[in-house]
């Protein structure tokens, strides 16, 4: 990974966004733009124009599953893939992947270690990458 792919974490956690947000730029693969709030990730999608978006279901006001929906219906943000961080889907549920597609989106079980959460990352950017190509 060459450059650096720019990922937007919206996540209420403000704990899960900095361990998130420090992990992943630790690598160097990555920068990271955090929000604890749906609105405002939806606004940041538009303007930071996000390689990926990693996102939290249960958040108050705005659901992760509302925020998706929202990113998808927009033609600014429909292309940009989504990874949704969760404790509603277990690990045990995903297995041995890192991230697992569950009708048409991706999920990463929480709690997750870093390591897991790159390949994750990496796996659909790849995916992405190849859809883009063919």
């Amino acid at each position: 990974m060459a450059d650096k792919k720019k990922i937007l974490l919206i996540d209420d956690e403000e704990n899960i966004c900095f361990f998130v947000k420090n992990n992943l730029e630790a690598t160097g693969g990555f920068e990271v733009i955090t929000t604890t709030d749906g609105q405002e990730g939806l606004q940041l999608a538009k303007q930071k124009k996000p390689d990926l978006i990693l996102l939290d279901i249960i958040m108050p006001k705005m659901s992760g599953s509302d925020v998706a929906e929202n990113l998808f219906l927009d033609s600014r943000t429909k292309h940009i893939p989504v990874v949704f961080l969760t404790a509603v889907v277990t690990q045990r549920e995903i297995g041995i992947e890192s991230v697992k597609e569950i009708g048409g989106q991706y999920f990463v079980a929480k709690p997750f270690d870093t390591e897991k959460l790159v390949d994750s990352i990496k796996m659909v950017l790849e995916e992405k990458s190849n859809a883009q190509a063919a």
